[in-house]
């Protein structure tokens, strides 16, 4: 009892005999718990008996005791060798048992977690602890838990974690969490599809983009708006999942028995993993700038888009501006990946100190290093994509080309043309990601 108090105690931040919503959700945010809202309101909808919004030390050890019959069985069954207390080797039959595979490290952070006396094992009080913090239902719900503590992310695009652990890097776990991953993408690619055609038009019209579009809106009505978005809800998802794979795979080859990566190598490996990705998946994007650029009807549809282009033009017509274009991957890619991993790698060393608006804050620098390291040559790209139907756009037959016309028609405010709109929306688009995510995933669980 004594240590059940003192667990109350140290939720209890202000003292004040009770544990309020604001601290019970401060503390699960802390150690990673997802939903956390959903968690905090469920416990106390089941123990807040007087219904005041808090626990009372009475309403708290109710809660223990529920969740100390809950669990017992579990601990005993994961206590392999009946010694009172869950080691190393523990946890990785547990991982192995579910068909996942955990590197000795990662197991070893899943032990600290739980472990108050730093004896790198667990024994009955500090488990009972870790699950009334985590309050999850079944094994497979806390293993769920401790694979994506601390997963946070933003940017234009990218909605999965891409620094994954060992256990991740076997495509068949990741189950419904790259599908809830797609559907969060989903929403938020097409809710910020009118800023993301505003970008495109930007990069090619310069300051005519509005009034351009301000008709394009006039003719083909407000639909207009989401010209291109199914292409581009169908490129999102597959393309970063399989950088995250790429990246993945190559990290624990890279790694060996190493717990981290230097900057240089996160640079390399990002590089390498978003030029892979974006090479296979950039006929998509071609489309999705046709689609942007051309008057509403030009089209019957993403086929019928492509079926014109191969029809009237040629293959190679679905890889138009592709050099600038990788060109421009390459360093955004290694600089996001490099800054993004190092501010993940902090944040796990004191998590205590790190808020969500605080990695946001941090990610969407890491997003605005690798922006402004390529963007230039994002502009060239599109340019050049556009080419083949847009008399206004700047004819190049190569970056260097590309750069020079463009600093001698806009100056150097030119490379830059729609920066602004893709900073806009990666706000949203981002904080749609994580907070659909991890919905769309709890929801995919209950249904499974």
């Amino acid at each position: 009892m004594d240590s059940f108090r003192g667990l109350f105690d140290k939720l209890d931040r202000n003292k004040d005999g009770f544990i309020s919503r604001e601290e019970l959700h401060s503390e699960m945010r802390r150690i990673g718990v997802e939903p956390v809202c959903e968690k905090v309101q469920a416990i106390l909808s089941n123990y807040d008996q007087n219904e005041d919004g808090r626990l009372s030390y009475q309403e708290f050890l109710i809660y223990i005791m529920d969740r100390e019959k809950k669990w017992k069985i579990d601990f005993h069954a994961l206590d392999r060798n009946k010694c009172g207390a869950i080691d190393l080797e523990d946890i990785m039959t547990l991982f192995k048992e579910l068909g996942l595979v955990i590197s000795k490290p990662n197991a070893k952070r899943i032990i600290q977690m739980m472990d108050e006396d730093n004896s790198m094992t667990v024994d009955w009080d500090e488990f009972l602890q870790h699950v009334i913090i985590n309050p999850a239902e079944n094994i497979g719900e806390l293993v769920s838990s401790w694979k994506h503590n601390l997963v946070f992310d933003v940017g234009e695009s990218r909605s999965l974690s891409i620094e994954l652990t060992r256990d991740e890097t076997d495509l068949s776990i990741w189950g419904n969490f790259i599908l809830a991953a797609g559907l969060a993408d989903a929403v938020s690619r097409t809710v910020t599809a009118p800023i993301d055609l505003l970008k495109t038009r930007l990069q090619v019209f310069g300051s005519k983009a509005v009034s351009l579009g301000l008709r394009e809106l006039q003719t083909g009505g407000f639909r207009s708006l989401w010209q291109g978005n199914a292409v581009n809800v169908l490129k999102g998802t597959p393309q970063s999942t399989l950088q995250c794979f790429i990246y993945a795979q190559m990290r624990m080859s890279t790694l060996g028995e190493r717990e981290s990566l230097s900057v240089h190598q996160r640079f390399g490996l990002g590089c390498v993993s978003g030029a892979v990705a974006h090479a296979v998946f950039y006929p998509l994007e071609v489309l999705k700038v046709r689609l942007n650029l051309q008057p509403a009807g030009t089209y019957n549809g993403v086929l019928g888009c492509a079926k014109l282009i191969y029809q009237n033009e040629s293959v190679a017509a679905f890889y138009r501006g592709f050099k600038p274009s990788i060109l421009c991957m390459i360093p955004y890619a290694g600089v996001e990946c490099a800054v993004h991993q190092s501010i993940m790698s902090w944040a796990r060393q004191d998590p205590e100190q790190v808020s969500d608006s605080k990695l946001f804050l941090f990610s969407f620098a890491a997003f605005a290093s690798g922006q402004a390291t390529s963007y230039p040559l994002a502009v060239i790209r599109t340019q050049q994509q556009a080419q083949a139907f847009c008399s206004t756009s700047q004819k190049t037959a190569d970056a260097l080309q590309g750069l020079v016309g463009i600093y001698e028609k806009n100056g150097v405010r030119g490379f830059y043309n729609g920066m602004g709109a893709s900073f806009v929306r990666a706000v949203p688009c981002a904080l749609l990601n994580y907070t659909l995510t991890s919905k769309f995933e709890t929801l995919l669980s209950s249904l499974s």
